[in-house]
């Protein structure tokens, strides 16, 4: 019998050239670390799986089933499901967003949202407007088209509105800016009501249109209800981002879109050239579940629960991290932001120490700027975690960062 050692052909040739950007991120290449049981993991941005209500969702796909088996389980229009639709418009206008279903698109969750916005407005050197540091789900969505970037820096108050200008005036061609105004990922800052005016004006003045991404909105936990950029847009000129999978499951795969009709029409075309449309029984039954499940009594106790474990995280840090060692203070959300001495490499320090010897890992900031690249940074994460593992990582942590920084 004659074997043959077949060596696989090299394809990489054949490639197209936006493969060249997509690479790799850093927090799908912490997984790999989250399979270690010892290891403490503030990396990732999960919400918290035991606030999932899995009795109400039993409930609901149960009574898809029953009560709406053929619909539920057939091809619908790319939009998605009617019902849904409305019960999302209706949410966003108790949010101050006049909107009705016709203004809603349903999405595979927001992170798809970013991708069809990206292939509707961005051309290849077409420059995109960011916050610096910025949603390193963003960067990758937007990547494959081949932006320009323009980060802008921020501070407690969220974007810089004077940087922005500046930028503006030297890039008149602008057209599209990104921006998470509320409990920033990775920050956990949030825009002030004063920039969130200025960026309006800024916007009409030079023809912008905003990319509103707020994944987060609903899980403010301290603090005053800020208005969405949405909100304040006579113009038609923002696309507004939501999502159910940070206040009922992220498996669901469920976001949506609120834009103007010119807009909202195209992003449709685009999804319908991409998945042809969300999963209809994941629509009919989180829409029945609507109608029966106290939603906002859910997302008060997510709140809850969230606003514990922030104090908790920021208590043991105070208590162990070096006086050198900033943090953010997030209104909501799900992240803090760490910012440590100048030329500190918080990657390094990680693979080095954090992990061999603390057993604590979270994502080095480095990874979510888009064009200068600063390593003193890290995002930690205090949704998923347990309230004594936020204890004994923040802990250990800051004892490791005592012996390093003093």
């Amino acid at each position: 019998m004659n074997t043959q050692t077949h060596t696989a052909p090299a394809l990489l040739h054949r490639f197209a050239a936006r493969m060249d950007h997509v690479q790799p991120s850093a927090i799908r290449e912490l997984f790999r670390y989250g399979a270690d049981p010892r290891v403490m993991s503030f990396g990732g941005g999960y919400p918290d799986a035991s606030l999932f209500p899995l009795e109400a969702f039993s409930t609901a796909y149960q009574a898809a089933i029953e009560q709406h088996g053929p619909l539920a389980l057939q091809y619908i229009g790319t939009v998605g499901v009617y019902r849904l639709r409305e019960q999302i418009a209706a949410r966003m206008c108790a949010d101050g967003v006049p909107c009705t279903a016709e203004d809603v698109l349903i999405l595979h969750g927001a992170q798809q949202g970013l991708d069809l916005v990206a292939r509707m407005l961005i051309d290849k050197g077409d420059v995109l407007l960011c916050e610096s540091p910025t949603f390193l789900g963003g960067l990758i969505a937007f990547n494959p088209y081949e932006p320009r970037y323009c980060g802008i820096p921020m501070d407690d108050d969220g974007m810089d509105m004077d940087a922005l200008e500046h930028m503006l005036a030297l890039h008149p061609e602008a057209k599209l800016l990104y921006t998470v105004p509320d409990f920033q990922n990775p920050s956990g800052v949030t825009l002030s009501l004063e920039r969130r005016l200025r960026l309006m004006e800024l916007a009409r003045r030079h023809d912008l249109i905003i990319l509103e991404d707020s994944p987060y909105r609903d899980l403010r936990f301290e603090g005053e209800t800020l208005p969405t950029l949405k909100s304040l847009d006579p113009d038609g000129r923002v696309i507004f981002l939501g999502s159910f999978s940070k206040i009922l499951a992220p498996g669901l795969r469920l976001g949506w879109a609120v834009a103007s009709p010119e807009l909202l029409d195209k992003l449709a075309l685009l999804k319908l050239a991409a998945d042809s449309q969300c999963s209809t029984l994941n629509m009919v039954a989180i829409s029945l579940m609507l109608e029966t499940f106290d939603l906002e009594t859910h997302i008060n106790t997510i709140r809850d629960t969230y606003r514990d474990k922030k104090a908790l995280m920021l208590h043991t840090i105070r208590e162990h991290f070096p006086a050198s060692v900033h943090y953010t203070n997030p209104s909501g959300g799900l992240f803090t932001w760490l910012t440590f001495p100048e030329g500190f490499d918080s990657a390094r320090f990680m693979l080095e120490y954090a992990l061999p010897e603390a057993k604590v890992a979270y994502v080095p900031g480095a990874t979510f700027f888009p064009i200068e690249v600063r390593r003193n940074h890290a995002r930690l994460s205090y949704s998923s975690a347990p309230s004594q593992m936020i204890t004994d990582g923040m802990t250990a942590l800051g004892k490791l960062l005592q012996q390093h920084l003093g």
